[in-house]
């Protein structure tokens, strides 16, 4: 491997790990609990291995096209990486991502999760998967709406409906719940959004106590400290980790 790779991304790998740390112990929870996942949309698959090689295991993708040829080409020199789909996924797609991911992020439909599953069952595999959902009310955000909830009890209802449809499809695994915070300068305006999800999260699982929802996908590279500081379990970082450019 190139050096130049290396020596770009190590610094600020090393980074983002410090502040998770720091995050995590602040509340007094355990590092090693957070999950990384380097976002690698649009970046150059040698740095993608750079980041293989520096320990990194967890990779993120918004879209199937761009995703295919690098998980393909990535498979015989990063034997263990772990790819999740995180971007919005269109209908007609859903039947790729279920093929190539192993983690999906950003289930916003019964529909969706059907065709997943389906996917995923012709091989016998068992895809994990994440609801995403809407806590903000932001018309530019995909998921289940749950801007309403707490103050309309009955929304919980119907997303509770929902994921039992959802557990009983074949070749699918709920394991959390996935939000996006609106972008704002300050990572304190986050806040409320993943405390909201955290709250949901715990809501939803008492009306659904045979799954375990362990998992809260929120925070990316503006905000993760916060997300960490109110339970987030992974983390999505980009910029963070590949610079404004991804190389």
């Amino acid at each position: 491997m190139n050096s130049g790779p290396l020596e770009k991304i190590s610094p600020r790998i090393e980074e983002v790990r410090s502040r998770i740390a720091s995050s995590a112990r602040r509340v007094g929870r355990d590092p090693d609990l957070v999950r990384l996942v380097a976002v690698t949309k649009t970046v150059d698959l040698g740095i993608v291995r750079a980041a293989y090689e520096l320990g990194l295991r967890h990779f993120g993708e918004n879209r199937v096209e761009e995703a295919e040829g690098k998980i393909r080409s990535a498979a015989s020199t990063m034997p263990d990486a772990i790819w999740h789909m995180i971007g919005h996924i269109q209908s007609r797609k859903a039947d790729e991502v279920g093929v190539l991911f192993p983690w999906v992020h950003s289930v916003d439909r019964v529909k969706v999760a059907r065709r997943i599953g389906a996917a995923a069952s012709v091989s016998e595999a068992i895809v994990s998967i994440l609801l995403e959902v809407n806590v903000s009310g932001e018309v530019s955000k995909q998921g289940f709406d749950m801007a309403a909830w707490p103050d309309d009890p009955a929304a919980l209802d119907v997303l509770a409906e929902e994921v039992n449809i959802i557990d009983r499809i074949g070749g699918v695994s709920i394991r959390g719940l996935m939000t996006m915070a609106p972008f704002g300068e300050n990572p304190e305006m986050a806040r409320p959004i993943f405390r909201k999800l955290r709250m949901l999260r715990d809501a939803l699982q008492s009306r659904v106590p045979h799954l375990d929802l362990v998992e809260l996908s929120m925070g990316m590279t503006a905000d993760f400290e916060v997300a960490i500081e109110e339970g987030a379990t992974i983390i999505r970082v980009g910029t963070g980790l590949f610079g404004d450019t991804y190389g």
